[in-house]
């Protein structure tokens, strides 16, 4: 949130707390509608696609191309580490 302001701003704590709540229930409500997706089609596990599904079926489009090359520039950054399996070895 800091590096969204100016240096001089401050922000509340009260502030602070009411953003936490609506990021809060913000992330509850795309899960929700991804997990409804889900439960149609007989998974378990949310993507990054049903994420990005979800937020296009709520109408949060203009959020839309900056999610599909985060996500998209993720995949490429997990491709070159090792797996999980791979790193708890040792």
């Amino acid at each position: 949130m800091k590096q969204a302001l100016p240096a001089n701003a401050k922000v509340a704590k009260e502030a602070k707390d009411c953003i936490q709540e609506c990021v809060t229930e913000f992330i509850g409500f795309i899960t929700s509608e991804a997990s409804d997706r889900l439960a149609k089609d007989d998974r378990k596990t949310i993507t990054g696609n049903d994420i990005i599904d979800s937020m296009r079926a709520l109408g949060f489009n203009e959020y839309l191309a900056f999610l599909q090359v985060f996500l998209e520039k993720r995949r490429k950054a997990l491709k070159g580490e090792p797996s999980a399996k791979r790193r708890k070895k040792g």
